[in-house]
């Protein structure tokens, strides 16, 4: 009898060696994104993202999410990770990267895409697949979206073109800075995270952002006038993706595939708008709570911005076409898709 019991005792251990553990993670990810924790894409987008993926693969894929680039680089540097395979996936702005996304930087342009980011974000997403996913080719994409309309953040007020003349004002992106120029600021480029600091510290006057990111960087206390616009159109909007490393897509089992591939697209897209229009109430809120100046620009001050700006496009037209690129029909297909989307 003991030796029959040693024998049982032996196959159990034997058998639970072979037998995989159940719900055990066959495969971890590494998500890299540049942004605190309790900002709100991180939490109202890539948070549930990551639930969702862990649960419809059975607990098989586990996430690791790495935030404020706590896997070290700089924001600029995150497409490159998930490239050449320093992490397996990363949310980044492209943006960061002026010149490398010349197809994707249209929907930059001034007042092109709509006041909400969720319509906005799924064309986007459909224009990405149509016209510029060669910019994509060494990764594979999750999702690319947009965010709110970018805003005035400023310590005087500005209520006419005149006043933002001679301010230093952080730029978002390429296209950003030059709108600034043409407006007759004086443009200077930052990532989102080094905003606050380059306020208190008198390095810029103003900056052009969304507003679902002034919590994070306290901008309502930093600043007390933020510059809006009247219409159904944005100043500008900035552009995002989540993108993951080919070699870690496909050295997954085909069925965990299925659950990235059920998880990107423009249901995704969308999700990540949505977040950044949660996170453009939630900011507008801090702002009004704080008790700040908000100036809306009526629409004859806003038509003249508009003109202002209008420069932007031609020199952007100009710049695309050296390396083969219509950007006038670009610039077409963008605005129709964004109208579709808006009217649904």
């Amino acid at each position: 009898m003991l030796n029959l019991n040693r024998w049982f005792t032996v196959a159990g251990l034997a058998a639970a060696l072979i037998m995989p553990t159940a719900h055990a993670a066959e495969i971890t990810l590494r998500f890299h994104q540049f942004l605190p924790p309790q900002a709100n894409v991180p939490a109202l987008a890539i948070a549930p993202w990551i639930k969702k993926v862990e649960t419809e693969s059975g607990g098989r894929i586990k996430v690791q999410r790495f935030d404020a680039m706590a896997l070290g680089g700089k924001p600029p540097e995150l497409f490159d990770q998930a490239k050449d395979g320093v992490v397996d996936i990363v949310w980044t702005a492209l943006g960061y990267t002026p010149g490398r996304f010349p197809r994707s930087e249209v929907f930059e342009l001034p007042f092109i895409s709509s006041t909400q980011a969720e319509p906005s974000s799924r064309a986007f997403y459909e224009y990405v697949r149509a016209h510029a996913a060669d910019e994509f080719r060494d990764v594979r994409l999750i999702a690319a979206h947009v965010a709110g309309p970018g805003v005035f953040h400023s310590k005087d007020p500005i209520h006419k073109l005149e006043d933002v003349r001679g301010m230093k004002v952080r730029g978002a992106s390429r296209i950003v800075n030059m709108m600034l120029e043409q407006l007759g600021a004086t443009p200077v480029g930052m990532p989102a995270p080094a905003v606050g600091e380059a306020m208190s510290k008198g390095v810029i006057s103003a900056a052009t952002i969304q507003w679902e990111v002034v919590p994070a960087l306290k901008l309502q206390q930093l600043v007390r006038n933020h510059t809006q616009f009247e219409g159904d159109k944005g100043l500008y909007t900035g552009t995002f993706a989540v993108v993951m490393n080919k070699a870690s897509y496909e050295r997954m089992p085909v069925d965990l595939r299925k659950v990235i591939d059920d998880n990107s697209g423009v249901q995704v897209s969308a999700l990540f708008g949505r977040a950044m229009d949660a996170g453009d109430k939630t900011g507008f809120d801090a702002v009004q709570k704080a008790g700040n100046s908000v100036i809306t620009l009526d629409a004859v001050e806003t038509a003249r911005w508009q003109r202002a700006t209008s420069r932007v496009r031609g020199l952007w037209y100009q710049e695309v076409s050296t390396k083969g690129i219509d950007g006038p029909a670009l610039a077409a297909s963008a605005e129709a898709l964004v109208v579709r989307y808006a009217g649904k």
